[in-house]
């Protein structure tokens, strides 16, 4: 499996975890900026994985590591939340 299929992967968790906030954190302060964190980062990872900017970015190790450890905080972010 190529590195991209684990990011896209990812991608699909962040968003996933943003839907499932959304809907068990109704009613909270600040949840469409929470969601948005959580789910935006998975849609723009999701689109990365796709152009031909993000295949570069992705092709390198510095670029791969980056975005596992945004990914990591931004899963750890909705858990905490």
């Amino acid at each position: 499996m190529s590195p991209l299929s684990y990011l896209r992967y990812l991608a699909y968790a962040l968003f996933a975890l943003g839907l499932i906030n959304l809907r068990y954190q109704t009613g909270a302060s600040d949840l469409f900026l929470k969601t948005v964190v959580i789910s935006g980062t998975g849609v723009i990872i999701f689109a990365l994985t796709y152009l031909n900017f993000g295949k570069a970015l992705f092709a390198k190790s510095f670029g791969r590591t980056i975005t596992w450890i945004i990914g990591i905080a931004a899963i750890i972010f909705a858990i905490i939340n």
